[in-house]
């Protein structure tokens, strides 16, 4: 007997449980087969607005049930849904677009799940940060998402400065108005040299990943304006230094003539990368050496 039409949902029987279900983040065909049956076989869907969700459905034809679930309202619906996953329901979760969970408000309901004993089921699909890493160019082995940066400048700073030796691709979301403002502090607290990319309302018609350092990038759209759309930001890993014996003293008797032993050692040691151990080492002997 053939299968159901591409597209159509098959005549499943899902296992009780929350499904957690990725959908498109543009492009409406940019959904899974999975995800249609699923969505079609649950007793209800969650979403953050059902005004978004039901057009989704009505591109793929389908009827839930769906109810809002959002920041707003999460916690007092929270109880009457784990209740109803308990009895053997079955509850599909999205978000407006892409993965739920990545900056939505769906961590709290899985968390909760879990801990009352609920099966909680991965249903994958599209990610504006997976589909922005995959497009920028930037190095893939190693990545981290730190989700959306401050507002403020000076907080903006101080959180990009703790990041500044992580040795990964950063991934953030940012908006248009910000995007110029944004850059330029990476710029400065990051390096103006360091490779970056901006990539912009990915899968949908104006789809745009521009390249360069964030120097480069922070002089464009400050001089173009803010662009318009969705936004991933991606900063790639910081070049591995080589650090002198002599650049190395040179900063630990810097360190130290501020600083007792342990205190200059580790700051040198968290400044170059370098294991704080053999840089403790190295000030010993300048020490005992007169520096």
């Amino acid at each position: 007997m053939p299968g159901p039409a591409y597209g159509q949902p098959a005549d499943v029987t899902l296992a009780p449980g929350l499904y957690v279900v990725s959908t498109p983040i543009g492009n409406l065909r940019d959904i899974t087969l999975r995800a249609i049956d699923t969505l079609a076989a649950a007793d209800e869907v969650l979403s953050e607005d059902t005004r978004v969700a039901g057009k989704l459905m009505s591109a793929y034809e389908l009827k839930p049930k769906l109810s809002p679930y959002h920041d707003h309202n999460g916690a007092e619906r929270r109880p009457g849904l784990l209740k109803k996953l308990k009895n053997n329901g079955v509850i599909a979760l999205i978000s407006d677009a892409g993965t739920p969970l990545v900056s939505d408000p769906g961590w709290k309901l899985v968390h909760e799940a879990l801990e009352a004993g609920i099966n909680v089921f991965p249903v994958p699909g599209a990610s504006a940060m997976l589909a922005g890493l995959v497009a920028s160019g930037l190095p893939s082995d190693k990545f981290m998402f730190a989700g959306f940066l401050p507002s403020k400048s000076t907080a903006r700073k101080n959180f990009c400065d703790s990041l500044k030796a992580v040795p990964s691709t950063l991934i953030f979301y940012e908006s248009g108005p910000r995007l110029a403002a944004t850059l330029a502090d990476l710029s400065e607290t990051l390096g103006g040299n360091r490779s970056a990319a901006v990539a912009r309302e990915l899968t949908k018609l104006f789809e745009e990943t521009r390249r360069g350092t964030l120097a480069e990038l922070a002089n464009h759209y400050s001089e173009k304006g803010p662009p318009k759309g969705e936004i991933v930001l991606l900063i790639g890993p910081p070049e591995d230094q080589v650090f002198t014996q002599e650049t190395i003293d040179a900063a630990l008797r810097e360190a130290l003539a501020d600083h007792p032993m342990k205190a200059a050692a580790n700051a040198v040691a968290e400044a170059m990368n370098l294991s704080k151990r053999d840089i403790y080492q190295r000030a010993l002997k300048l020490k005992s050496d007169g520096l």
